[in-house]
């Protein structure tokens, strides 16, 4: 796809306004679920007991739960693996204690001839990874504007931690809203689409340097929307090839993947969609708001000083 013939007619800058109000309903939307719903915190958030159980054919979660069912016990969430679905695993929040666990492991033992492996997260363990998830989500966000604060100016910098927040609170938003388990593949996801929203918006980034350095001279906020948008229109086709090349992939292992990998998938598609749209109508629209307000404050200043030069009369 080439939109370039298109540059007359695609304005992305003059609904910038629109664009905004579109992420802030949204946004808001997302925030009045967190604090009402809330997000399903999976087991590796909260304390609790996995259970693993290896058959030799194929099983179905509802057979898991039946079986669980004949002992007097009922899991929070079932999920399946390997290749043939052979391979199931039950949570329980607030886990077991031992000799219930023994009792499920001689059930299960019976039933498929081999010992379910069980593993147990305490609370202590579920708080550090919470707080670890949240360092390493901190971390990359302080060394992100850094290095495009000093790659291109702090007003790029502060236009892409806004965009990259907005794809953030997106992806909760939306797992808040449709109450999906927020688990350690969640986290990688959202570290994964911030990698790739900061790379999405470096390139139109790098692409608004390049063309301003073909104007001989901003003024103020016409010549540079006319810049952005051209840059837009020069960016759109990467930018939508890339999102739609790892959309079909993200999607498939959604579809395929099992319900292992259900989570992450559908992470990474939320946050494709996302990340594509921050860095095509947030952060080069957000970077236009800013950066024209900071040539209008300059010229102020310097009239300032000419009129303080001036002689009295």
């Amino acid at each position: 796809m080439n939109f370039e013939h298109w540059n007359t007619k695609l304005d992305f800058v003059k609904h910038r306004k629109k664009f905004f109000a579109l992420s802030i309903v949204i946004l808001l939307l997302g925030i009045i679920m967190l604090s009402t719903v809330g997000l399903n915190l999976g087991i590796d958030f909260r304390s609790g007991t996995t259970i693993d159980i290896m058959a030799d054919d194929t099983i179905t979660a509802d057979e898991i739960r039946g079986h669980f069912e004949e002992v007097g016990y009922t899991p929070d969430d079932v999920t399946l693996a390997g290749e043939d679905n052979n391979i199931g695993r039950a949570s329980f929040i607030g886990g077991l204690d031992q000799q219930e666990t023994l009792e499920i492991q001689n059930h299960f033992d019976d039933v498929y001839g081999s010992m379910p492996n069980v593993s147990t997260v305490t609370p202590l363990v579920g708080e550090e990874l919470a707080r670890n998830a949240i360092i390493s989500v901190l971390i990359a966000t302080v060394g992100i504007i850094i290095y495009v604060t000093i790659r291109f100016e702090f007003l790029y910098g502060l236009s892409a931690i806004v965009a990259l927040f907005h794809d953030a609170l997106f992806i909760v938003g939306v797992f808040s809203i449709v109450q999906m388990e927020v688990n350690i593949p969640f986290i990688a996801a959202v570290l994964t689409i911030i990698g790739y929203s900061i790379n999405d918006t470096i390139v139109t980034f790098d692409r608004i340097r390049e063309n301003m350095t073909y104007e001989k001279k901003v003024k103020g906020f016409d010549d540079l929307a006319r810049v952005v948008n051209k840059s837009l229109v020069q960016t759109l086709a990467r930018s939508l090839n890339t999102v739609l090349t790892v959309f079909f992939a993200a999607a498939a292992l959604f579809f395929l993947g099992g319900d292992a990998l259900r989570t992450f998938s559908l992470a990474l598609v939320v946050g494709l969609i996302a990340g594509t749209y921050s860095s095509l109508f947030i952060a080069a629209q957000l970077w236009l708001v800013l950066k024209a307000r900071q040539l209008k404050k300059g010229r102020r200043r310097v009239k300032q000083s000419e009129r303080e030069q001036q002689p009295e009369t």
